[in-house]
């Protein structure tokens, strides 16, 4: 079965930084894409970034452009989000995706992780 470990969440200050992981392991599986989605108290599960797999290409919701940055290591089948400057309302349960197939932002196939608390200070 595929699996999907997240770490690295906690508590971070507005203005600092923290990286999030997710480490893809189980059976053998071909990924198409993995990305990001969070879901804060209260409100629906929204995406946040997603990179092909094989080209690296990037797509991010409007609100993490310029702070965000998803990344991924090939070889480890390990999955990051790089989260500078965050703001408070990005504190939310944030969950790793993967598909073999399709774009995470709208499959209803997705794969997905347990989910990772980030809270940001002010």
């Amino acid at each position: 079965q595929v699996q999907l470990v997240e770490s690295g969440g906690g508590l971070v200050q507005a203005g600092g930084s923290l990286r999030l992981s997710c480490a893809a392991s189980g059976r053998a599986f071909g990924i198409a894409y993995m990305g990001w989605f969070r879901q804060a108290s209260g409100k629906e599960r929204e995406f946040v970034a997603q990179i092909s797999w094989i080209g690296g290409t990037t797509y991010y919701t409007d609100s993490v452009k310029g702070r965000f940055i998803i990344s991924r290591d090939y070889a480890r089948r390990t999955l990051y989000l790089q989260m500078n400057t965050p703001r408070p309302e990005d504190t939310a349960v944030y969950y790793c995706a993967v598909n073999e197939n399709r774009q995470i932002p709208t499959a209803r196939d997705n794969y997905w992780g347990q989910g990772i608390q980030v809270t940001v200070s002010s």
